[in-house]
């Protein structure tokens, strides 16, 4: 079929006409016959299988039945009347019922002749009746017969209402590639298809509508699948290509004294062949002259936020500011107090915004930002108001960026002349398959390597009635002078749910864990954001042993002594959040371990998850079985 004839308005296929055109377009936005050939059924029917009268189950399914019509009868009601047929096979006796349309529907209705009726079952005083059922001769019915699975396409109560069948679509259907579809060049490259072993696109638009057996069905449905999602990536890669051709960007060329000084002397580590690859391609991107738009892609602990500064220590050698935007307070203030070690040695302003930041502190801060003295601001959604003023933002780094929407990031933009280069960090690793459809305007660079050193944190599940050695674990973890954190997944006990409630775990944390040989903070979402953060102060710097919180902690708090993560009702949560949770461990040098607990019922989703936390620590092979489990969602 060429595409001129697929463009045809849809009033010229046999069958339609005006009418009919205008409720296809008003109710399913078919407007062209490339349209309906793109309508896929919803689902499919076995047509080859035929119930008695006699052996029928309510079950309200859909269900198909080779019988007579015995009488044909008005029947009166309170609104209006319906239309009775008795339809009868040599095991009993059924109704079909009409509601509507009964002066034509009556006239194409006759007795004693063989029938195929199909629709939903239902029952009302032990009799079975079939309302709008779809009728046909038998002998037409075998003879349509193309294959056992029989479409079923999308509907509204207006087609059904104005006689436009499922049966009258299919019959539009299978007109319309019998007469208009031909071989046509195939959209996707040979090389493409041959190597993938696709079903080529003539045969899958057939087999998707009419398939021939379940197998020739499933290779339809992911040839056109994969078209689908090979043109949305194409189409990604090439708003990506124009982008770096269209928009410029600052360029730094220089590698200066900063970046330099850094690196020989201060660097608290020996960067990874990983975090140096990801530091040449950001600095490739960055003396480019195009705007850059990379995705930092990195399991928990890899050293992003290393990576990160070294990029905006590149911002400041050629004479630009940065910012490093985060999702959270707490996140934002690690950044702040993490850098600022380094910032200090190299004579580096830097400063934090958030909402809590005092009117005075902000009026300073504001006007050493707009006048260029203020070289770093560390901030949350706060650094994104229109008041907040750079003299010349040169770089962006946007931490956990799937937590800000679009309108969010795209008001950094507006922050200077021409947009800044931007960096997207993420600890949630993504599969690449999915990355690209995801972030296929972004380049990707992905730190796939653990710093040295780092032991890899031991994963064990646990029951509720394991709950007293766990206990006695952790006092020997405080005893060797190391920090524990418990998370609970709830802030209020929910009453249709039998999980623990924050408030009673820390209370039956500090029945077992009694002061004033213990020390116990809680943190939770519903908190002051001052009073979070002397409680997370308190156990950053040692003065409490355990920490009892809901998931704020998820994201990017950093505490090297912390060696157990004991996560509760750890069932709860999805595999990203559990990997994330227990990537808060693991910091420093000592044996970290994470301890999921759950009661003994566990869904098989539940049971899948909790082992694959205890088989991998590898954040991209939980990103595969999270896809695997949930799909991409």
């Amino acid at each position: 079929m060429s595409s001129n004839v697929l463009q045809t308005p849809i009033e010229y296929l046999k069958g339609v006409g005006p009418g009919r055109a205008t409720l296809l377009r008003q109710e399913l936005s078919i407007h062209t016959f490339q349209d309906l050939l793109h309508l896929f059924p919803n689902r499919y029917i076995d047509r080859t299988q035929y119930h008695k009268i006699g052996s029928l189950v309510n079950t309200g399914a859909e269900v198909q039945i080779i019988g007579t019509i015995t009488h044909i009868q008005m029947v009166e009601q309170k609104r209006g009347k319906r239309l009775v047929a008795e339809f009868s096979d040599d095991t009993g006796t059924m109704e079909l019922v009409w509601f509507r349309g009964h002066k034509w529907i009556k006239q194409s209705l006759k007795t004693g002749v063989p029938l195929v009726a199909f629709g939903r079952l239902t029952q009302f005083k032990g009799q079975f009746s079939m309302a709008h059922p779809e009728l046909e001769l038998r002998s037409e019915h075998e003879q349509q017969l193309r294959s056992a699975l029989q479409p079923l396409y999308p509907s509204t109560e207006k087609l059904s209402k104005s006689g436009m069948s499922n049966r009258l679509m299919n019959q539009l259907t299978t007109q319309l590639i019998q007469e208009h579809l031909g071989p046509t060049i195939d959209p996707l490259p040979d090389p493409v298809r041959l190597r993938l072993k696709l079903m080529d696109q003539h045969q899958a638009l057939k087999e998707i509508h009419f398939p021939t057996d379940h197998n020739a069905l499933a290779r339809a449905q992911f040839r056109l699948k994969f078209e689908e999602l090979f043109f949305i990536q194409l189409q990604l890669l090439r708003k990506n290509l124009i982008h770096k051709k269209k928009i410029k960007g600052y360029q730094f060329t220089e590698v200066g004294a900063l970046f330099n000084t850094f690196f020989k002397e201060h660097l608290p580590f020996k960067l990874t062949a990983a975090q140096k690859r990801v530091i040449k391609e950001i600095r490739q991107d960055l003396g480019g002259g195009a705007q850059m738009n990379r995705l930092l892609q990195g399991d928990v602990g890899s050293g992003k936020t290393i990576v990160a500064f070294m990029s905006v220590l590149l911002a400041l050698d050629n004479g630009y500011q940065a910012c490093i935007l985060a999702p959270t307070e707490i996140l934002s203030v690690q950044h702040y107090n993490d850098l600022l070690k380094y910032c200090n040695k190299l004579n580096i302003n830097i400063s934090i915004l958030t909402g809590s930041t005092k009117t005075s502190e902000r009026k300073v801060l504001l006007e050493a930002l707009s006048d260029g003295s203020l070289h770093i601001l560390v901030g949350t959604h706060a650094l994104l108001e229109n008041r907040v003023v750079f003299k010349n933002l040169g770089l962006a780094v946007i931490d956990e960026q799937h937590r800000f929407g679009v309108a969010q990031r795209s008001k950094l933009w507006h922050k200077n002349e021409f947009p800044p280069n931007v960096l997207v960090m993420t600890a949630t690793p993504i599969p690449r398959t999915l990355a690209m459809s995801l972030y296929g305007d972004l380049d990707i660079s992905v730190i796939d390597a653990l710093p040295p050193g780092r032991k890899p944190i031991k994963t064990v599940h646990r029951c509720d009635n394991n709950r007293l050695k766990v206990f006695g674990f952790i006092r020997e973890e405080i005893a060797k002078g190391r920090q524990v954190y418990i998370v609970y997944p709830l802030i209020q006990e929910s009453q249709a749910l039998d999980y623990k409630d924050l408030m009673d775990g820390y209370e039956s944390i500090v029945r077992e864990f009694p002061q004033p040989k213990y020390q116990v903070s809680i943190v939770h979402g519903q908190m002051k954001s001052a009073d979070k953060d002397f409680e997370m102060q308190r156990f950053a710097s040692g003065q409490t042993q355990i920490m009892v919180a809901t998931t704020v902690i998820e994201v990017g708090v950093n505490v090297p002594n912390a060696s157990v993560m004991v996560i509760e009702s750890a069932e709860r949560f999805g595999l990203s959040q559990l990997h994330q949770l227990r990537g808060r461990v693991g910091r420093g040098a000592d044996q970290s371990y994470c301890i999921l607990m759950s009661g003994n019922k566990l869904s098989d989703d539940a049971r899948e998850r909790l082992h694959t936390m205890v088989a991998t620590n590898d954040g991209f092979e939980i990103s595969e079985a999270d896809l695997r489990l949930r799909g991409p969602g």
